[in-house]
């Protein structure tokens, strides 16, 4: 990992990105918590009743608003809305854990999720068919198996790009590196 979180500068605004089934809600959930700050997962905003996304202005708008605030961890890939976030944060924690690792827990989290009707956001639940297609915009598997090499190379090519000078970026590529920059937040 690329430095601790928590050092002699203050971290108020993170933004937690990374492929599928990497573990950015859990990470952010929990960073959060030790920073003392609002969490917010994009999914919950975007994806509205119905699996419907929400009007690409409307998204935006809340989003905006809630980089507007002083501290918070907001996780979520959204190329519409990542400038905005990004022109705010003070850091961008990049999960960038093994292809394997990612598919075995987004496999299990699919099963779970769908085997127990769990609501995600705004009444939605994982599908089934999930497991079954490979149409990418039907299966968040298939999403994560296509993207992640899209994802490291976004986010790798980002970290060195002068753009992105007033972030740091912190790549978490292993459970160790999970458990360090948990560690350094508290």
């Amino acid at each position: 990992m690329a430095g601790a979180l928590v050092g002699s500068r203050s971290v108020r605004r993170v933004s937690v990105v990374g492929v599928p089934g990497s573990g950015k809600s859990t990470l952010g959930r929990e960073l959060a918590a030790r920073l003392g700050v609002r969490y917010t997962e994009l999914d919950s905003i975007f994806h509205q009743p119905g699996w419907a996304p929400l009007d690409g202005e409307q998204f935006r708008r809340q989003v905006t608003a809630i980089a507007a605030g002083d501290g918070w961890v907001i996780d979520g890939n959204y190329s519409a809305v990542r400038p905005l976030v990004w022109e705010r944060a003070d850091t961008v924690v990049w999960l960038d854990l093994p292809r394997r690792t990612v598919m075995r827990r987004i496999i299990w989290r699919t099963v779970r999720r769908a085997a127990g009707r769990t609501e995600l956001w705004n009444g939605n639940r994982e599908r089934w068919r999930n497991l079954f297609t490979w149409d990418e915009q039907e299966s968040v598997i298939s999403w994560a198996w296509h993207r992640y090499p899209v994802y490291r190379e976004r986010y790798a090519a980002a970290a060195h790009d002068p753009a992105c000078a007033h972030l740091t970026f912190l790549r978490v590529a292993t459970r160790a590196d999970v458990r360090q920059l948990l560690d350094s937040a508290r």
